[in-house]
């Protein structure tokens, strides 16, 4: 039972924590029981015992086995997620320095009012493409009755509408206490980095991704590890190499027109990673956002394919804007009572108004038929920006546009430095460089659905004529 392949190449200790993972899942070693005294393992596996030792601390940290004072160690009976407590240390928040900014992001911020600047930068679609629709007039006493079918979890109404969406859209069934509202899906980010992980956990996360600058891993005292992509999606083989050597906790990522790259991950690669997932035990958040803006069919969605092992996010920020800043987390019942009380300790309470408001959006009779206007006015769109990206194909790579609002532009000549994407500012064009969302200098974001039919031509031609700039330099 205790014995090692000669053949693999991987360190010892790995193959040690491997092995004992194996008998967990296959049901060898069943929850409670105590594993051979490290002694023992070390005459059994004829290795040092400082090697065993190193496994089963690693083990530990990863949550596979439990260490008991006269007990020796044990796998450990419980699941992840179990903590309660909120990890944010308010005082710390209000005391550390604040986080540098990024200068190329002041430069954008300070570009984006100038009405020469052409924006491409924000993450939002243009006023003229978010669907209309009539709202309803309230009184304050209409408002008032309105705020008694608030739940700690959310108005109801809008939770029962999500269930109906969700089971439409990804063929699962759930109920309302599997669904918490947050104010956008940033603040559902924050509530899971506080139930589920504890300040010094690790997250691997999509590389690039738009997760890699947001402040509040730092803030909660997470690590990032990003994990490069191929065509199809986070690479498995890597992702495996980072959970054994950087005690990854959490999995993190957008599968579907990821941000910035706008690819989506293919059905063969959405079951290896949840394959890798229940061989670790580790949850995958799964975040949405994007997924409604769709040209054709997209693969299904991880929590279809996983419910129990996948958090789902979703947001309505991409369809209307950033003013209804309302999204969701579907995750079962435990779950969410967790996160629905850290909420509550957070005083992160959202108003009703903004929930009636995203519910007579999403049962609006023309809703349906505003979405597929949208869908096929992006898709329209991405069509003719790929005809005119032509004129740039021998400078730059660009990602296939199937859905989503952005596209991927990567440079295809000589190394480029954080210094040269300031010949856009200079020229006025707010995009995204990848640097924003890596150690990436060579590539950058555009959001495509802000282009209208002259501002694509300024835009292309203003490309041509920096790309020509980029290659003497």
């Amino acid at each position: 039972m205790w014995e090692l392949s000669d053949t693999k190449t991987t360190p010892i200790y790995q193959q040690i924590m491997e092995q004992i993972i194996t008998y967990i899942q296959d049901g060898t070693l069943q929850p409670g029981d105590r594993l051979p005294a490290e002694r023992k393992l070390a005459q059994y596996y004829r290795v040092n015992r400082s090697t065993v030792v190193h496994s089963l601390d690693e083990l530990v940290s990863l949550g596979w086995v439990l260490r008991r004072q006269g007990s020796g160690t044990i796998v450990n009976e419980g699941n992840w997620g179990r903590s309660t407590i909120p990890r944010v240390d308010w005082r710390s928040l209000f005391t550390q320095e604040t986080h540098p900014k990024e200068p190329f992001l002041e430069r954008v911020q300070e570009l984006l009012n100038a009405s020469e600047s052409l924006d491409l930068y924000s993450g939002e679609l243009p006023l003229n493409l978010i669907p209309d629709f009539r709202f309803p007039s309230y009184t304050w006493e209409e408002l008032l009755l309105e705020e008694r079918k608030q739940s700690p979890l959310g108005y109801r109404p809008l939770q029962q509408v999500i269930c109906q969406r969700v089971k439409a859209e990804q063929k699962i069934d759930i109920s309302s206490d599997q669904v918490l509202i947050t104010s956008g899906a940033q603040q559902a980010m924050f509530l899971l980095l506080q139930v589920m992980l504890q300040s010094g956990d690790s997250v691997a996360i999509e590389d690039p991704s738009f997760l890699y600058s947001l402040p509040i891993f730092a803030t909660a005292g997470i690590k990032l590890y990003g994990v490069k992509m191929d065509k199809e999606g986070m690479r498995i083989d890597k992702l495996e190499q980072l959970i054994l050597t950087k005690k990854i906790k959490l999995i993190i990522l957008n599968p579907t027109f990821q941000n910035p790259t706008g690819s989506t991950m293919s059905t063969k690669r959405r079951n290896e990673l949840i394959e890798l997932s229940r061989k670790y035990q580790l949850p995958i958040v799964e975040d949405e956002v994007f997924s409604e803006m769709n040209f054709s069919e997209n693969p299904s969605s991880l929590k279809e394919l996983a419910p129990h092992q996948v958090i789902h996010l979703g947001s309505l920020s991409k369809i209307f804007g950033s003013s209804i800043k309302i999204g969701w987390i579907v995750a079962d019942r435990n779950l969410i009572q967790r996160l629905s009380e850290a909420k509550q300790m957070m005083d992160f309470s959202i108003s009703v108004f903004p929930q009636v408001i995203a519910h007579t959006a999403l049962t609006d009779p023309l809703f349906e038929e505003n979405q597929k206007e949208l869908v096929l006015a992006l898709k329209q769109r991405a069509a003719a920006f790929n005809v005119a990206a032509q004129t740039v194909a021998e400078d730059w790579q660009i990602s296939e546009i199937d859905g989503g609002i952005y596209a991927y532009f990567t440079w295809r000549h000589q190394k480029l430095t954080r210094k040269d994407w300031e010949i856009f500012l200079r020229e006025k064009l707010l995009i995204a460089p990848a640097f924003l969302f890596s150690n990436d200098t060579m590539a950058m974001r555009v959001n495509y659905t802000r282009l209208t039919e002259q501002t694509r031509k300024h835009f292309f031609a203003k490309l041509q004529a920096i790309s020509k700039e980029l290659r003497r330099s």
